[in-house]
């Protein structure tokens, strides 16, 4: 089933985002087992995502092949343990955190490439809010120890498909109007595995998917 699974939603992504841009996927893999993990990588995953520090610590020799992602909400004390480990931190969230992760990265020799997570709305959610996005890029672009390298969202829980969509060009024009000026601008994270088509029609060019590659969770 999760062959069957990394198959067909590859062979979706084929055709790419409406702006040409290829779309990766990335593997939700909270609370999933390192064979599950390893299964959907010899399928064709790429990349895989953890929301929890203690998980991604936990399985990082365990599995191989892929390029590993943190996706979830992540606290300042720790940060120094994915220092080094990290093909993108998604959840950048605030300054303090974007700090952090620049003077340990500096201590370590490494760059790390981070996205900055923006909040559409949700009070309950981390994330810069929108209309402040702009303004945060601006003044972490050039710290060193971090490289932004894009934008992450999650869409409001409840909105209609209207609203989501007219949040998702939004979203689309701010990771424009970021990359017009910076070619280190690559990636807009957005679309998990209930929305992922619409956030690909209007833009997104990674995806976070846990379900609908492995299934209901137990």
């Amino acid at each position: 089933m999760i062959e069957e699974n990394v198959k067909t939603i590859l062979d979706g992504l084929k055709a790419g985002n409406p702006f040409g841009e290829p779309v990766a996927l990335v593997a939700a893999t909270k609370t999933r087992p390192t064979e599950e993990i390893n299964r959907a990588i010899k399928a064709g995953v790429e990349h895989i995502g953890e929301n929890r520090v203690q998980e991604f610590t936990a399985k990082f020799e365990e599995v191989r092949g892929a390029n590993r992602h943190f996706i979830g909400r992540l606290q300042t004390n720790k940060v120094k343990y994915l220092i080094g480990k990290t093909f993108l931190i998604h959840s950048v969230d605030r300054d303090p955190l974007a700090e952090t992760v620049a003077s340990l990265s500096e201590r370590a020799g490494v760059t790390s490439d981070i996205l900055l997570e923006i909040n559409l709305g949700e009070e309950s959610k981390g994330g810069y809010p929108f209309d402040t996005a702009l303004r945060a890029y601006e003044r972490l672009r050039n710290r060193t120890g971090i490289r932004i390298r894009g934008f992450m969202a999650m869409l409001p829980l409840g909105a209609s498909e209207s609203e989501s969509g007219t949040l998702c060009d939004r979203m689309r024009a701010l990771f424009d109007e970021a990359r017009a000026q910076d070619g280190n601008i690559k990636y807009l994270s957005m679309g998990m595995s209930g929305d992922w088509r619409l956030c690909i029609e209007h833009g997104s060019n990674m995806i976070r998917l846990g379900t609908s590659l492995f299934g209901e969770r137990n």
